[in-house]
């Protein structure tokens, strides 16, 4: 073969390869589009009902793992290099700059434990620790009191000040800051905001049960479709199915991370105030919010409140509260004024709900 019909043969595979690259990168995918994955010792699991190529899927895909790669590197509690373990090492006293997104967590962190009375607390992290449920390797048993009675009087919301002017924050007594009642939250707004910026217009994110909706799930106008989940410790399994549109959904459960010791049940979430597990008859609360940092937070206060207190929290601040409450073998649904208006009086009827 001469030169020149070489030089035109290989000219001619690597056009081939050209156009073989770019038709798969222009082949058109069946909506919706469902990208997945694990992050954050869970699961992501974004579906997108707008129209996508295979090359679009595969770049949204990488960009938002790149997105929830920072939030984790800001929050974590179980990487070294974490801007948050960064903080919790840091001197007593002493202001740390810090990251646009984590000055953004605890803020909303210190607004939602003014407004619980500390019902949600993110400086608990050494009780979360010290009943196992935390970055500690400790045994899974109950502590004894005097341990838990000093790491409890380091606990409270004066324990950290944060300067949202300044984008600083300092710690004022030695407390370990966990944002796992938020950090998730916040990630999930972080994929929406992500998304919105690509120009997705519907979509429905779901990273670890926390939910945000935007648009339609197809080209009827069908809203999205999400089901609350029963609290049962053994599977799972869709007690009600919501309609949702424009909005962002997180849910609290004691069901999922729990140890029994001599009988006794132990969940993993702790009331900040008594440095206890909880042991009321609410088995999870759902909360639909503008914003699932919030979302997330408000779920995890009112969860530690129980029945009454969070009810009325949530009929003072205006907020859309679904209760699940044990009752014998099952469990009785109980929402807030605003949450049954949201979702409407034909569907509280279908779900049963008790609104007050």
């Amino acid at each position: 073969m001469t030169s020149v019909l070489r030089l035109v043969a290989a000219f001619a595979l690597s056009l081939m390869l050209l156009l073989s690259g770019c038709s798969e990168n222009d082949r058109p995918l069946d909506s919706p589009v469902r990208l997945e994955g694990a992050i954050f010792g869970s699961f992501y699991q974004v579906t997108i009902a707008d129209s996508l190529t295979q090359g679009q899927a595969r770049e949204l895909e990488e960009g938002l793992l790149e997105v929830l790669e920072q939030v984790d590197a800001s929050m974590s509690i179980y990487r070294e290099d974490a801007e948050l373990i960064a903080f919790n090492q840091s001197p007593v006293g002493e202001w740390q700059p810090l990251s646009n997104e984590l000055i953004e967590v605890l803020a909303i962190s210190q607004s939602v434990a003014e407004s619980s009375n500390g019902a949600f607390d993110v400086t608990i992290g050494g009780l979360v620790n010290l009943w196992s449920f935390g970055s500690e390797a400790r045994p899974r048993e109950v502590p004894d009191d005097e341990t838990l009675q000093a790491r409890l009087a380091e606990v409270g919301p004066d324990s950290i000040e944060v300067d949202e002017n300044a984008m600083q924050a300092r710690r004022l007594r030695d407390v370990f800051v966990d944002l796992g009642g938020v950090a998730k939250g916040h990630g999930t707004d972080r994929v929406a905001s992500y998304l919105d910026g690509e120009g997705i217009e519907h979509y429905l994110v779901n990273l670890g049960g926390d939910l945000v909706a935007r648009g339609y799930r197809d080209a009827d106008g069908e809203p999205w479709r999400i089901g609350i989940e029963a609290p049962l410790d053994d599977r799972q399994e869709a007690t009600q199915i919501v309609p949702v549109q424009d909005i962002s959904i997180a849910t609290s459960g004691d069901y999922r991370n729990y140890f029994e010791e001599e009988g006794r049940r132990f969940s993993h979430t702790i009331d900040p105030r008594t440095g206890h597990p909880i042991e009321h008859r609410v088995a999870s609360v759902t909360v639909a919010h503008p914003s699932n940092a919030w979302a997330d937070a408000w779920a995890t206060a009112m969860l530690v409140l129980g029945e009454e207190e969070s009810l009325a929290l949530a009929r003072e601040q205006d907020l859309k509260v679904l209760l699940l409450v044990r009752e014998g073998e099952g469990w009785r649904s109980v929402a807030s004024p605003a949450f049954a208006e949201r979702f409407g009086g034909e569907l509280s009827e279908e779900m049963d709900l008790e609104v007050r």
